[in-house]
């Protein structure tokens, strides 16, 4: 039920109390308006802020009103239908910090037991961007949640300000089709109309064009959104997925979810996409795919620090996660990036914490199976063998993936990227040719992409300690001087495996393997362990092409 038929509903009923919580006051004053004069016998709509007082229907304002007390007597002598919207009122209720106005809660019940039972069908209406309800009044009020603008809404003041701007000698130029403007409305869901126009009137002096680059300008209103919530931070993307080397069966399977939150998709019947769970070897690119995957989707990127949720007061922690994923939801359309996320919920049991972690983790669960707006989860792990079975199940998530070390296709596109992402003028990466990359993909073998990357940060201190540029000998120096995880860790690093062999698909596609790559030598890796011993065969998860 929409808004505008749960509020005509409350007037019809002659509920005496309506509490809207909206930071909207303007849009809000004009649904109420709108619903009140849309009824069978319209009732008029009288106003009241503290520095304005009581204003008519007219306009005009009531004198000596302008503290509550006096602007609630001046109502109930009011003969006639009316509404009577109250702006400041719950600045009167008090918070936790402070008590609240004992006279004022007092007048406000009278008042509304007095409409309650007048002959003239007439409501108060108390509007306020936080909800606060005094304990007094809790049984009288009927709470109203103002939505968000939505898309037809967003999109329409979008066609009034480009037609507004591009006619009668406009300078503004339009270079987005449907679907980018579809993109900027999707973009700006979320934001208030005011925001939503400022961002809209950023995107369009900016250079003076409105193209699909300005979705970012949209994006930047939401970060004020996130910052003011404390609980999330607001990830700023600098790559895409063509800077994650390999991984190419995952990057296909988004890349095919890109867009699926419009409404061109909702016209086909696609449900919005739940998430993904990435899992495998440390370092080897699930936390760099969430970034990538952002930046190619076009949404705000989210990350949930799970310990930042969790506070010392009683029932704070639940609290807190409950505003942090009402944040979420607000900036939909938007991914929520939850790093290693068996270090938060590893304690589902509640057993040393009377039990909070285990209702955290619930909510959260019911959250994602229930949640009705487009936030995508891509949750990271490392050891996903702590983690309830109930995480896992289909309908939490879409698919998991296992990242396993990368394989020589992998490396040398990994190599290729790091040393152009890290090449200047003077540091002669740039020079280093494919023949180059061929010796350090066979010297890298069964190393990660992290390892990989910090390899040639190495390199650039070697070659700065000497004022030269970087040689293929500072690179494989580097390389073979390294110990890889893969031996520091190859215990653990097989009971990944072993976890990933028949619950996960294979993040790594057919192409990202070499034809002439001996199969069964690659599902073993050669380097010796600390003992000696090499890991055993790695199966590394289904082997699923999408």
């Amino acid at each position: 039920m929409s808004f505008s038929q749960t509020l005509d509903q409350a007037f019809k009923a002659r509920l005496p109390l309506l509490y809207i919580e909206t930071s909207e006051e303007v849009r809000a004053l004009e649904e109420v308006t709108r619903a009140a004069q849309a009824l069978r016998r319209p009732r008029e709509v009288w106003t009241w802020t503290s520095a304005n007082g009581l204003l008519g229907p007219d306009n005009k304002a009531i004198p000596n009103t302008n503290t509550p007390a006096r602007a609630l007597d001046h109502i109930v002598g009011i003969p006639e239908n009316a509404v009577f919207v109250f702006c400041d009122l719950h600045a009167y209720f008090g918070t936790e910090q402070r008590p609240g106005d004992p006279v004022i809660i007092r007048k406000v019940r009278e008042t509304v037991l007095e409409l309650r039972h007048a002959d003239a069908a007439r409501a108060l209406v108390v509007t306020a961007p936080v909800r606060n309800i005094p304990p007094e009044l809790d049984k009288l009020a009927h709470l109203l949640e103002f939505p968000l603008p939505d898309t037809t809404e967003l999109r329409a003041m979008l066609d009034t300000m480009i037609e507004n701007n591009t006619s009668n000698g406009g300078r503004i130029r339009v270079k987005a089709d449907s679907t980018t403007l579809e993109s900027l409305v999707q973009a700006a869901r979320g934001l208030t109309m005011s925001e939503a126009e400022n961002a809209f009137a950023r995107a369009m002096v900016d250079d003076g064009e409105l193209t699909a680059s300005d979705i970012q300008v949209v994006l930047d209103e939401k970060r004020q959104i996130v910052s003011k919530s404390g609980l999330l931070d607001f990830i700023t993307k600098t790559l895409d997925l063509d800077s994650v080397g390999g991984l190419n069966n995952l990057k296909r399977w988004l890349s095919r979810r890109n867009g699926s939150w419009l409404a061109e998709a909702e016209a086909f019947g696609l449900p919005s996409p739940k998430g993904v769970l990435i899992t495998g070897v440390p370092g080897c690119g699930k936390s760099l795919t969430a970034k990538a995957m952002a930046a190619s989707w076009g949404l705000p990127l989210l990350r949930l620090d799970i310990g930042r949720i969790f506070s010392g007061l009683v029932g704070s922690s639940e609290q807190n996660l409950r505003t942090a994923l009402a944040t979420a939801e607000a900036v939909a359309p938007c991914i929520l990036w939850v790093d290693e996320i068996e270090k938060g919920f590893s304690n589902t049991t509640g057993s040393g914490d009377s039990g909070t972690t285990a209702r955290v983790f619930g909510y959260f669960l019911t959250w994602m199976q229930e949640k009705k707006h487009p936030v995508f989860v891509v949750a990271t792990a490392n050891n996903i063998d702590s983690l309830p079975p109930e995480f896992m199940r289909k309908g939490r998530f879409d698919e998991i993936f296992f990242v396993d070390l990368p394989t020589a296709v992998e490396r040398r596109a990994i190599w290729a990227i790091q040393l152009a992402s890290n090449a200047t003028d003077g540091n002669g990466l740039a020079a280093l040719g494919s023949s180059a990359i061929d010796t350090l993909v066979e010297v890298s073998e069964n190393y990660s992409g992290a390892e990989i990357e910090q390899a040639v940060i190495v390199a650039l201190y070697e070659a700065f300690a000497g004022r030269r540029q970087v040689t293929l000998d500072d690179l494989t120096e580097a390389i073979t001087n390294m110990i890889p995880l893969a031996v520091t860790q190859a215990e653990e690093v097989q009971v990944i495996r072993d976890w990933a062999a028949v619950r996960a698909v294979r993040a790594t596609g057919s192409e990202d393997i070499d034809p002439t790559e001996d199969v069964a030598q690659l599902a073993g890796v050669g380097a010796p362990t600390a003992t000696g011993a090499g890991l055993s065969p790695r199966r590394g998860g289904r082997t699923v092409d999408f």
